[in-house]
C-alpha cells in the first residue's frame, strides 16, 4: 500500500514541477509568496504549493509609430517636447531581463503585468525628461546616442530596485515636424560642405608650405655649393680625378711648385 501510494504521489503532478530553461519559479502557499525561487529544472514540491512560471529571458518593450511594431496593436509613438519646445515624436525599444532572484519581490509587489505597471511609464516619464535637455536637431543628428545612455542610465536606476535589469536602450527614430527636418538636413548638409572645403584650403595651403620649403631647401643648398666652387677647389678636384685615369701625363709647368698650369676652368 506504501509502495502503491508512493508511486502515486511521484507521478502525480500536484508533488513535482518543472521549470523551463529561461524561466524561474515563484511558489505561492495559500496566498503567501515564498521567498526563494525555484531554477530550471525537475523539483518536487509540497502539492499544495502553486509554482508561478516567470520569463528571465532578455524581453523587449518597444514603442513604435507603426502599428503593430510594437508592444500595443496601435501606433504607440511617444512624444516629446524638446529644449527649445518643439515636439517630436520617437521609437523606442529597451531590452530588459527579470533578475531571478528578484522574482518572487516582482510577483508579490507587482504582479505578472509588471511591463504595463512599472516599465511603459517609467520609459515614458523619463524620455520626456530627457528630451527636454536637448535641441531638436541634437536629438536629431549627433547627440541621440548621448540622450540614449542617459535614458538608460536613469531608466536603470529605477528598473533595477524593482528586481528588473536593463540591458540597452534603443533610440531607433526621431520624427520632426516636415519643415524642420528639412531645415535641419539643408544646415547640416552645409555644414558638411564647409568643413569639406575647409580641408580641401588647408590640404592645399600644406601643399603650398611644402613646395616653398622644397624651394628654400634647394636655393640654399645651390648658394652653399656655388660658394664653395673656388678656382682652387676645382683645381684640386680636377687632379684628384686623373689619378684614376689610365695615360694620364703629369707634366709640371712651374718649377718652384711643381704644380701643371690650368687655365680656362
Amino acid at each position: 500500500m506504501v509502495l502503491i501510494i508512493f508511486i502515486i504521489a511521484v507521478f502525480s503532478s500536484s508533488f513535482w514541477t518543472v521549470v523551463e530553461a529561461g524561466e524561474t519559479g515563484v511558489k505561492s502557499l495559500f496566498g503567501k509568496v515564498k521567498d526563494d525561487e525555484l531554477s530550471s529544472g525537475f523539483h518536487l514540491k509540497n502539492p499544495l504549493v502553486r509554482v508561478i512560471k516567470m520569463n528571465i529571458r532578455t524581453q523587449d518593450y518597444t514603442m513604435s509609430i507603426a502599428p503593430g511594431e510594437g508592444n500595443r496593436a496601435e501606433s504607440d509613438i511617444i512624444s516629446a517636447l524638446t529644449k527649445e519646445g518643439l515636439n517630436v515624436d520617437l521609437d523606442l525599444t529597451v531590452l530588459y531581463h527579470l533578475i531571478e532572484e528578484k522574482a518572487s519581490d516582482v510577483y508579490r509587489d507587482i504582479g505578472l503585468g509588471y511591463d504595463k505597471i512599472v516599465i511603459r511609464p517609467q520609459i515614458r516619464s523619463i524620455i520626456r525628461e530627457v528630451i527636454a535637455q536637448y535641441e531638436a536637431k541634437d536629438i536629431y543628428s549627433e547627440k541621440r546616442q548621448e540622450a540614449a545612455k542617459q535614458i538608460f542610465d536613469i531608466l536603470q536606476g529605477k528598473l533595477n530596485p524593482r528586481g528588473i535589469e536593463l540591458e540597452d536602450v534603443l533610440l531607433r527614430h526621431v520624427q520632426l515636424p516636415a519643415k524642420l527636418a528639412e531645415s535641419i538636413s539643408l544646415k547640416l548638409q552645409a555644414e558638411q560642405d564647409t568643413e569639406r572645403k575647409s580641408f580641401e584650403i588647408d590640404k592645399e595651403r600644406k601643399e603650398a608650405e611644402r613646395k616653398v620649403i622644397e624651394a628654400t631647401g634647394q636655393r640654399d643648398a645651390q648658394t652653399i655649393i656655388n660658394q664653395s666652387l673656388t678656382e682652387r677647389y676645382l683645381n684640386y678636384l680636377y687632379i684628384n680625378s686623373l689619378k684614376d685615369r689610365e695615360g694620364t701625363i703629369y707634366v709640371p709647368t712651374n718649377p718652384n711648385t711643381g704644380v701643371p698650369l690650368f687655365r680656362g676652368l
